[in-house]
């Protein structure tokens, strides 16, 4: 079997290897799941589920540090940020066990007309079919986590297909879940190029799609499966943040700070485009510099390190060429907007970049933040909603009204109230609308979603 090696983003230093499927070998890690499903008999009952999976917790639990330094050095994500994505694996699996409790159809009414007499009628909640999970990179153990294990939780079969560049972390859950009992054709991996993607994704055998990854991949993915086939996407956005006069800076910048460079910026509701009351722009923008050019910068796996590489030097070239347009666009740079060799980007903070520029309408996916100075609340707006994508925002402000109005009009499908747009918490809806995605992740509505809801109507005479 072909085999590809796993280079950390930061030296390119051989970090591990693992197999890569040919065509066919996706196409029978397809057939195994689909006859896994079909196979009702051996459907694992829901408290084993349950035992399966808190016997993954315990695994991983244990491994923590070994688990951490596997993340950081395939995935580029520093070493602390590394721990608590895999914690919050950990709690991931748990909410999923908890939701179970939750998992539960309901009652419709009958009786009330002539024609629904003598009847009662109830839902009730089975597994979609096989799961196909194609993954990416930011976040290798914890989207992993997301994608398989809601359809463990639910009863369905799932195959992941991780990114090429981190597929060890994804490839070592599903070990992990061997370990803990669930039978191989539960939960599958394949590494794969994107044509064995492409069959994992539109496969007439495939129930449901998770991707996580770019626009573009996700809607041609999206328009080419099966009928019948349920989709979410989770693409990216270029979140906006609106700072009104009032807002408390103390408390922000270190929060705008986190939420901007945070993994380098190679996050989908990074903090990227800042809209700032003019009164206040200037300072705004002096400190966060600041605080920016503060941050250590450098390998994944030294403790100390707050901004590690971006995934691979071609993102790097990019990050560059955007950052330099930018100031061609106007846009002053206020710290950093200078490459640290072939892997690492300063942390920067640019003023002013033209509306038009790419670090404006893209997401940039790097460690660059853009303040724009704004004189009303209705051009802050304007100017936020002035794209395709919806996913995350923000608003700084202590008047509740001001704060409310953001809420409501600003184009997300989350509007933080003095918090960055990056937060998240595993239980939470969180998704894109628009071009940023389809359908709400979150392990609870991702355990909804992948079920389908079955009605049961009695007639009695009884009744």
């Amino acid at each position: 079997m072909e085999k590809i090696e796993v280079t950390s983003p930061f030296n390119g230093r051989v970090v591990g290897s693992v197999n890569f499927n040919s065509i066919n070998e996706v196409e029978c890690a397809i057939n195994l799941a689909h006859e896994t499903f079909l196979d009702k008999k051996n459907w694992l009952p829901k408290y084993k589920r349950v035992e399966i999976l808190e016997n993954a917790m315990k695994i991983i639990n244990s491994q923590i540090e070994e688990l951490t330094i596997l993340c950081a050095s395939e995935g580029g994500k520093p070493y602390i940020d590394s721990k608590v994505e895999v914690q919050r694996a950990v709690n991931g699996i748990k909410i999923a066990i908890e939701h179970l409790s939750l998992y539960e159809g309901k009652e419709i009414a009958m009786g009330h007309t002539l024609s629904s007499a003598n009847r009662m009628a109830y839902t009730f909640k089975e597994p979609i079919g096989v799961v196909a999970a194609i993954s990416a990179f930011n976040h290798p153990f914890n989207l992993a986590v997301h994608q398989v294990i809601p359809a463990l939780a639910v009863g369905c079969p799932v195959i992941i297909r991780p990114a090429t560049q981190t597929p060890m972390s994804a490839t070592k859950l599903i070990e992990i879940l061997h370990e803990a009992g669930l039978p191989k054709g539960w939960a599958q991996v394949v590494v794969c190029d994107r044509n064995g993607g492409e069959l994992l994704a539109t496969s007439p055998k495939t129930a449901f799609l998770t991707f996580i990854g770019s626009g573009p991949v996700g809607w041609y993915l999206n328009s080419k499966v099966s009928n019948g086939t349920r989709v979410a996407l989770e693409h990216g956005g270029v979140a906006p943040v609106i700072v009104e006069a009032d807002a408390s800076l103390d408390e922000m910048l270190p929060l705008l700070a986190k939420g901007g460079f945070y993994h380098a910026g190679q996050v989908c509701v990074s903090v990227q485009r800042v809209f700032v009351h003019k009164s206040i722009c200037d300072e705004v923008a002096s400190r966060l510099a600041k605080l920016a050019s503060n941050l250590i910068v450098g390998d994944q796996l030294d403790p100390k390190t707050e901004v590690g590489p971006l995934i691979n030097h071609n993102e790097t070239n990019r990050v560059e060429e955007w950052v330099n347009e930018a100031v061609t666009k106007g846009g002053t740079i206020l710290t950093g907007g200078k490459r640290i060799g072939d892997s690492c980007f300063e942390p920067t903070v640019i003023l002013n970049p033209s509306d038009d520029a790419l670090v404006s309408t893209k997401e940039v996916f790097g460690p660059v933040v853009c303040i724009y100075s704004y004189e009303t609340l209705d051009e802050a707006i304007r100017r936020a909603n002035n794209l395709d994508v919806s996913f995350q925002a923000a608003v700084f402000t202590k008047n509740i009204d001001v704060a409310l109005k953001a809420v409501k009009e600003l184009n997300a499908t989350a509007v933080m109230v003095n918090d960055h747009t990056a937060f998240r918490v595993d239980w939470m809806p969180f998704g894109g609308a628009k071009t940023s995605g389809l359908g709400m992740g979150g392990i609870p509505h991702s355990m909804e979603e992948m079920s389908n809801e079955k009605m049961m109507v009695i007639k009695s005479s009884v009744l």
